[in-house]
């Protein structure tokens, strides 16, 4: 059993080097083998399919993004055999899925609010922010998403908008689907900056204000539709 375990270590690590040094066979067969496996233990973590989202942010990082000095930066540096991958992956996912956790919690009531956070609905006053907070981001997010290539818009549209998979979402864009997942993360990265970036330059609203935002366009997002932001 020990060379066993042994003997899948060494293909784990094989695989990681590879996927980290950008080999497109490796990265592809990561994606086919581990991508499951990372959905399931999104569910896990959130049986209404809010963690797919962080398992899926995961591949920009796994994937490697390149510095300014031009060197590979892949998250897959880090795995050093002491588990197996699909272990080690897990362990990723959920410490992202506690930051995201962690990050909600920060603007949550307190404690000793909780008669409140339980109150009917009706009895709770609207946040005076939201409105605002919306067309914040639905400003900024038409912007972001009107200075990606066509082409990325049309990935985006695909997967977000008419809900076709990763490997529907290859078939149209014509590329595999390793580099539809690709895409996809450097296209959500590339939004999410720049997002923040017009809510500080622009709107100047402080790190503080920018995660209220956020918070409260994710949990009420109103009249923000992305089908429109896309395809306007």
């Amino acid at each position: 059993m020990g060379a066993t375990l042994e003997t899948v270590r060494e293909g784990d690590l094989e695989l990681a080097r590879l996927c980290a040094e950008g080999d497109e066979r490796a990265w592809e067969r990561f994606v086919r083998e581990y991508r499951p496996i990372l959905y399931r233990a999104a569910d896990a973590l959130d049986p209404t399919h809010g963690a797919r989202e962080i398992a899926d942010s995961l591949y920009a990082e796994l994937y490697g993004i390149k510095t300014a000095a031009g060197e590979r930066q892949s998250l897959l540096r880090y795995y050093e055999g002491r588990s197996s991958l699909a272990t080690w992956l897990r362990a990723v996912l959920a410490q992202r899925f506690v930051d995201r956790v962690r990050v909600q919690r920060r603007i949550e009531a307190l404690p000793d609010e909780e008669a409140y956070k339980n109150a009917p609905v009706t009895n709770r006053e609207p946040d005076p922010d939201r409105r605002h907070y919306v067309a914040l981001v639905r400003q900024a997010l038409a912007r972001a998403v009107s200075a990606l290539t066509s082409r990325d818009r049309l990935r985006l549209g695909c997967y977000y908008v008419q809900e076709l998979t990763l490997a529907e979402t290859g078939r149209v864009m014509k590329e595999s689907e390793a580099t539809s997942s690709r895409g996809l993360a450097r296209s959500r990265k590339a939004i999410r900056h720049a997002v923040e970036r017009e809510l500080k330059d622009e709107a100047h609203l402080s790190d503080r204000q920018i995660e209220e935002c956020f918070a409260s366009v994710a949990d009420d997002p109103g009249p923000l539709d992305l089908k429109q932001v896309i395809y306007e």
